[in-house]
């Protein structure tokens, strides 16, 4: 690497949820990965309460899903979209993970934090971004302090006001936000009893209110906000959330003692690119909007799932001319489709009489169990196909885990991020990719093809028995073969 330091390969500005799990998938391959995060100790703000049922799959495509669940606890799927309560579909979601698991963000930003240190990367906090510039060989990102660092590749991953993407001028275009969420963390006085009752009564004609239990003697509030923030990242005051609650429900419960506050806006924005040069975007760098469906943290982490293996290939040298373009042309769809189900439900808990109406139209819509299916798969991401061209229509799906016919489960195979060709016969030709693809002979009742290709992040890239089309798949996603007799 001209003029670099040695090992490191990328830098990841930002260490929340999304640039801890592209750390990690990044040292997976073997990835020199400097992580530099601005704050000096992890936030306790809680932005997102859980995982849906895609990136539950991830963590268990990484081996990752038994901790999670040690620490979360799992919830039935159903009434997701815009809070309408309704049960999960009949049959269910084709996912060996039918649930939601409700696992506070704190909790998965360490469990991430300590799988990328585990696996390798450098974490340094306290480093604020400040410049940045790139050529040919690589790219130098300079740091408040005056230092400055070389890479091969940078990832901004440094949340909606993104520096990196503002020194990119990558333009983040959308809606503005026009209405305010306090939410915090805080003890109560009031007795459980009049809690609930105030909160039945507000939530007939206003959504954006709710208190619940936390943990640990203290409850999570939510109540619009008066007026929108200038400054959303300056978090609101313990006596302006008071106020809040007291017009909205007409107490504030004896609200005291709190643990954290924040807010959040109604706005949606995506970056019009997801990379220039050698340099990319992913998570809420990328895209904003509402937190309705606790879509963001699955977003960001399902998008660092996807460029984390790409990324990799790239400073390996193997990786296909446009593989890291793929990135951008795969998530991009992807997010947008996120801020449009989130536009829609934001519209859908309004307290506005045409709003209810056309809320309680949805609800009765959501009774048929393929409207039900069809807005519980946007929410859960799995119902995600990538444009990867023809061929059969498993193809850009993501294959959910299952038991294979001589022991053990698909995910299991999947952990080292490497590809993997599911093949009864053994007689598939792949062993010029045996570097990069895990040829393993073996198939699954459960499947409905005599083979399979799967991509690191799990998604099909060839099936059937044409070999041509398994040749083409290999060159596409795993590039050139590697020459007779180079070793695996």
């Amino acid at each position: 690497m001209s003029g670099g330091f040695d090992g490191v390969d990328v830098v990841v500005v930002g260490g929340g949820p999304t640039g801890m799990m592209l750390a990690g998938e990044l040292r997976l391959h073997g990835v020199g990965v400097v992580v530099l995060e601005r704050d000096t100790v992890p936030t306790a703000v809680v932005r997102s309460l859980g995982l849906h049922a895609r990136s539950i799959e991830v963590m268990d495509q990484r081996g990752l899903l038994e901790e999670f669940l040690a620490h979360g606890q799992r919830y039935p799927l159903g009434g997701f979209f815009a809070g309408i309560r309704k049960p999960p579909p009949a049959g269910g979601l084709d996912t060996a993970h039918g649930y939601v698991l409700g696992i506070p963000q704190p909790v998965t930003d360490r469990l991430l934090t300590e799988r990328a240190a585990a696996l390798g990367a450098e974490i340094r906090r306290g480093c604020e971004v400040a410049g940045l510039s790139q050529d040919e060989a690589g790219v130098t990102v300079t740091l408040t302090d005056g230092s400055s660092l070389r890479a091969r590749y940078a990832v901004g991953c440094d949340g909606g006001r993104s520096t990196v993407r503002k020194l990119l001028g990558v333009g983040f275009p959308g809606e503005p936000n026009r209405a305010d969420t306090l939410l915090g963390e805080v003890e109560l006085t009031a007795s459980p009893e009049i809690v609930a009752a105030a909160v039945a009564e507000v939530r007939r004609t206003q959504l954006r209110f709710g208190i619940g239990p936390s943990g640990n003697g203290a409850h999570r509030v939510v109540v619009p906000a008066a007026t929108v923030a200038e400054d959303r990242s300056v978090p609101p005051t313990l006596e302006e959330l008071r106020q809040r609650l007291r017009a909205v429900a007409g107490s504030d419960f004896g609200a005291h003692a709190p643990r954290w506050l924040s807010r959040f806006g109604d706005g949606t924005r995506q970056a019009e690119r997801y990379r220039v040069g050698r340099v990319l975007l992913a998570g809420d760098a990328a895209h904003v909007h509402p937190p309705i469906g606790g879509q963001g943290l699955n977003l960001g982490i399902q998008d660092a799932f996807n460029l984390g293996w790409k990324l990799a290939a790239a400073v390996a040298g193997w990786a296909p001319p446009d593989l890291l373009d793929s990135y951008e042309s795969e998530r991009h769809p992807v997010a947008a489709e996120v801020l449009e189900n989130t536009r829609a439900q934001a519209q859908l808990m309004s307290p506005d009489p045409g709003a209810r109406a056309a809320r309680r139209l949805v609800a009765e819509l959501m009774d048929f169990d393929e409207v039900n299916r069809h807005l519980t798969l946007k929410i859960t991401a799995t119902g995600i196909r990538y444009a990867m061209g023809g061929g059969h229509p498993l193809v850009g799906t993501r294959l959910k885990d299952m038991p294979l016919k001589q022991g053990g489960r698909l995910y299991a195979l999947t952990r080292t991020g490497r590809g993997l060709l599911l093949d009864p016969t053994g007689e598939l030709p792949a062993a010029g990719w045996a570097d990069r693809v895990d040829h393993v002979i073996d198939t699954s009742d459960e499947l409905t093809v005599p083979a399979v290709l799967l991509r690191p992040d799990g998604h099909v890239a060839w099936a059937g028995t044409a070999r041509p089309d398994l040749s083409a798949a290999l060159h596409r996603w795993f590039g050139p073969p590697a020459p007779p007799g180079a070793g695996a």
